[in-house]
């Protein structure tokens, strides 16, 4: 039976979408990034998606250092990318707390509570009324 590697583990949300992050931070990393077990470039092929997703290692020079494992479900891909840059960024805060004001500056640590409001009865979408008519 192989030997489980020590990992640390930050959750993200946006949205509808939720991810939970894993990094491997021993001297086995290689830098690899996957997503849902695929590449993060197959899985996120928007441009500047996978930019985004590695601002919290590019920013604390973490990039070759760290094996990172994502599950992300629900949502849209906007969502999907913010929540796993959220908890990239959280989990990089388990391994070293010092990370911490440097992701808070760069706005990594940031969640982002916007989500889709509800719609209410008599109206067609959340806030739109229907065209009035006087007779």
């Amino acid at each position: 039976m192989s030997e489980q590697r020590k990992y640390y583990e930050g959750v993200g949300r946006r949205k509808r979408s939720s991810a939970r992050v894993r990094i491997y931070m021993d001297g086995d990393s290689s830098g690899s990034f996957t997503v849902n077990g695929k590449d993060v470039a197959e899985f996120f092929s928007r441009y500047g998606d996978v930019q985004t997703l590695r601002g919290p290692l590019d920013d604390t020079s973490l990039t070759s250092k760290a094996d990172v494992t994502v599950v992300v479900q629900g949502g849209g891909v906007t969502g999907q990318t913010s929540a796993v840059r959220l908890g990239l960024a959280r989990a990089l805060v388990k391994y070293d707390e010092n990370l911490r004001g440097q992701l808070r500056g760069h706005g990594h640590l940031t969640r982002d509570s916007r989500i889709k409001e509800r719609k209410k009865p008599g109206l067609k979408r959340a806030r739109k009324a229907p065209t009035y008519t006087k007779r």
